[in-house]
């Protein structure tokens, strides 16, 4: 390719060395996307050991989305400017200290502080693996390393929960998050050795003070969704809530009247750009919601083993790897729009499978049922909505729209997670109020707040009281499954709101591929810079 050969400081643009760059960053995204998903499987194990409450269970699942989500922004364009095979190396490196003392953290609150230590690490490798991609392919070559780089990327995030599973079953629940440390020293290498430095990078100075606001921005927002439904929370809520808020307001303004915006507003208006932000956002918040809150029914409710519940998802994993590279035919032939909303079908039907038919007793082909049509949506729907941004911006804003692209996992992520995590607990806490209070039981008022706590809280009551466990864990599976109905609600709702926003707002292909071609021309590629992976 033209511009590697031209700009960068490392191999050769053959066919063998940019197919070795692409393996190395997907594996890099992979170390992102496995920690994304390690601690669902053992929420179970680390409330038991931990007493935790759903609430700060909640919390450590979302820890790392939410150190992620609120550092791509201003990582991202900090590699933009300085270096962005040094922010992959940096990131990648760091995140080994903080995986060990997760593995090991004596309390919720150490093992949160570790959780978000090692998203902000992601946040400086993750983003910059796919503003490579996008700036060492052009045309129809990038779309089909996006498809690679997506695609297999989410399912590392659906088999996190199978490895997990089966590392918690042999090991203790800390082991989970030493999984992602081979990967890490694998890709730490290769990284070292093969990825290009200095390709297409900007020169134009970094907006330091815009980039901390962000972060305050996205965290505020993703802990104050989280402490919703804690008990006595809601003054703490507000405050985060309003802290979001002038912030967001406070970002705008600034990146309206400053010379080098760290996010171009004037890029991000382009419909290309936006409506695919918030598509994918709720896309693969929709994928990882359904994995967090799947994990917990199928272990608290059905009863599954940690290994049993991980390789119930392997449908989702196995179609969207085999869904992701056809999805990129499927963009170049009747565009991103079509593709998208094709996609959000698939997912909308997984949500109402997981309503109507995840219940009590049910047998195991419900449950791979959701996870395959969720599985097949998230294929078809994330290459489109990735590929679409970074197409919508030239090669030296790269790393915004590829920032842009983490937001819609990480975020996406972090809120929905939040969001369902939330009704699941405050669903869960009324139910089981509404049970004890039915109850001819005595209860004291400290067993009704441990009941109610999470339904680990439970399982330790009903181990106190062994005549009662019976009565104390129907009460709890039932509380639950309450919980997890207003979750796959929000769910669908979620869906709905995207599936209108592309149909009413994307582009369709004709125009799509007008302003591709407008800005690769901007972007100074002509047809024929195109890499092949």
């Amino acid at each position: 390719m033209a511009d590697l050969r031209r700009q960068s400081d490392g191999p050769a643009a053959s066919g063998s060395a940019t197919g070795s760059v692409l393996f190395s960053l997907i594996l890099i995204a992979a170390v992102a996307n496995l920690n994304l998903s390690v601690a669902n499987v053992a929420l179970p194990s680390i409330g038991r050991a931990l007493d935790a409450s759903q609430v700060q269970l909640n919390l450590v699942a979302v820890g790392y989305s939410l150190g992620l989500a609120a550092s791509v922004l201003y990582f991202g364009a900090i590699g933009d400017r300085y270096g962005r095979r040094r922010m992959l190396l940096i990131g990648t490196g760091a995140t080994i200290p903080f995986s060990l003392v997760a593995a090991w953290a004596p309390s919720t609150e150490v093992l949160f502080v570790a959780r978000l230590g090692g998203g902000l690490c992601a946040g400086m490798a993750f983003p910059t693996t796919l503003a490579l991609i996008s700036a060492l392919w052009v045309g129809p070559a990038r779309t089909r390393a996006i498809a690679l780089w997506s695609g297999i990327g989410a399912a590392f995030a659906v088999l996190g929960p199978l490895a997990a599973g089966w590392s918690v079953t042999h090991f203790w629940w800390g082991s989970v998050f030493l999984l992602t440390l081979p990967l890490a020293v694998v890709a730490l290498v290769m990284a070292w050795r093969l990825v290009p430095a200095h390709v297409n990078e900007s020169t134009e100075p970094v907006d330091n003070l815009s980039g901390i606001v962000s972060v305050l921005m996205v965290g505020a927002l993703v802990l104050g969704i989280n402490l919703l439904a804690a008990p006595d929370s809601g003054p703490t809520a507000a405050i985060l809530f309003a802290t979001a808020l002038g912030a967001g307001v406070w970002f705008v303004l600034r990146q309206r009247r400053v010379p080098h915006p760290l996010y171009d507003l004037v890029l991000a208006a382009r419909p290309t750009f936006w409506v695919a932000g918030c598509a994918g956002l709720i896309i693969f918040g929709a994928l990882m919601g359904a994995m967090y809150i799947g994990q917990q029914f199928m272990q608290n409710v059905l009863g599954y083993s940690s290994t049993q519940s991980g390789a119930a998802i392997l449908p989702a994993a196995v179609l969207m790897v085999l869904i992701a590279p056809r999805s990129a035919h499927l963009v170049e032939r009747i565009g991103s729009r079509a593709t998208m909303l094709t996609g959000y079908g698939f997912v909308l039907l997984g949500f109402l499978v997981m309503l109507l038919l995840w219940k009590e007793d049910i047998s195991y082909w419900p449950v791979a049922l959701g996870y395959a049509l969720v599985g097949i949506g998230v294929g078809l729907s994330g290459t489109p909505a990735s590929n679409s941004l970074t197409g919508s911006v030239p090669q030296s804003r790269a790393g915004m729209a590829s920032a842009t692209a983490d937001l819609q996992r990480d975020l996406g992520g972090a809120v929905m997670q939040s969001v369902l995590g939330a009704l699941l607990a405050a669903g869960y806490a009324t139910s089981m109020a509404d049970a004890i209070a039915g109850s001819s039981k005595e209860v004291t008022a400290d067993t009704q707040a441990t009941l109610e706590k999470s339904f680990a809280g439970a399982q330790a009551i009903a181990a106190r009281y062994p005549d009662h466990a019976d009565q104390i864990e129907a009460a709890a599976r039932a509380s639950f499954l309450a919980g997890d109905e207003r979750a796959y609600l929000a769910g669908i709702a979620a869906v709905l709101v995207g599936s209108a926003l592309v149909l009413l707002f994307f582009p369709r292909h004709a125009r799509e591929l007008e302003i591709r071609a407008e800005v690769q021309a901007s972007s100074g590629a002509g047809p024929d810079d195109t890499a092949h992976p």
